[in-house]
């Protein structure tokens, strides 16, 4: 029998060819998209505006979250204002050192950091000091008995001039190698920058010999970085 040819009969295999049609048109939009797409910037953008930054650039501090963002010069500039009621407020460029420093290893030992070195920050959302110091996992939290940090400040009147949030007081114990401890107050970035290198080989309990050789390099740059520390506190440092 002869099929019916009316006028809505279409030839048989139409419908593949159809779908075949529209899956190439499909195809080629696809093509046609990613040709005119702006092509992407290799390295680093800023967080908050996606300008490209360089690998050496500044940061800011989220102080709801408790992080770091990357940024570029302009918005960088736009959260220097410390006086300013703003969520974001950006980290200075300030390397200071205190000479001499009165913390011995009683002292430390009243802190409760379980190793030799340990970053301190005024975190302004919680109203106090809080202690961190680098093991395998990053930065570990400690919970600092409060008694034993105000001695601390007692016997060194000079670091309050530390900025809340984005400076802190980083402080190595007395050790083997040296009779008094030593505190830098630097960038907080900085903080995180050696926590990180030190995780990075960290070995054993208390980080192994190329830790220590690690922070002693850190040290140094620093210490070559670092101005004396005004003997009385000072408005907030120059930011970068």
């Amino acid at each position: 029998m002869t099929a019916p040819t009316g006028t809505g009969s279409q030839p048989a295999g139409s419908a593949g060819i159809n779908s075949a049609g529209n899956s190439a048109s499909a195809l080629a939009v696809l093509r046609r998209i990613a040709s005119t797409r702006p092509p992407q910037t290799a390295g680093e953008r800023c967080e908050m505006c996606a300008e490209p930054i360089p690998d050496a650039h500044q940061h800011v501090v989220d102080l709801e979250s408790r992080s770091l963002l990357c940024t570029c010069r302009p918005c960088y500039l736009l959260f220097t204002d410390s006086s300013a009621h703003l969520r974001y407020r950006s980290v200075p460029d300030r390397y200071l050192s205190f000479e001499p420093f009165e913390l011995g290893q009683a002292q430390w030992d009243e802190l409760e950091i379980p190793v030799g070195l340990a970053f301190f920050f005024f975190n302004s959302a919680l109203g106090r000091t809080a202690a961190f110091y680098p093991s395998p996992a990053g930065a570990t939290e400690s919970e600092l008995p409060l008694d034993a940090w105000a001695s601390v400040q007692a016997s060194n009147p000079a670091i309050t001039v530390l900025a809340p949030d984005t400076e802190a007081l980083l402080i190595r114990s007395p050790g083997p190698d040296r009779e008094r401890a030593d505190c830098h107050l630097v960038p907080i970035d900085a903080c995180y920058e050696l926590v990180g290198r030190l995780r990075r080989v960290w070995k054993g309990f208390d980080g192994g010999q190329e830790s220590r050789q690690e922070l002693a390099g850190f040290f140094d740059r620093i210490s070559s970085r670092s101005r004396p520390a005004p003997a009385a506190a000072e408005p907030e440092g120059r930011h970068g």
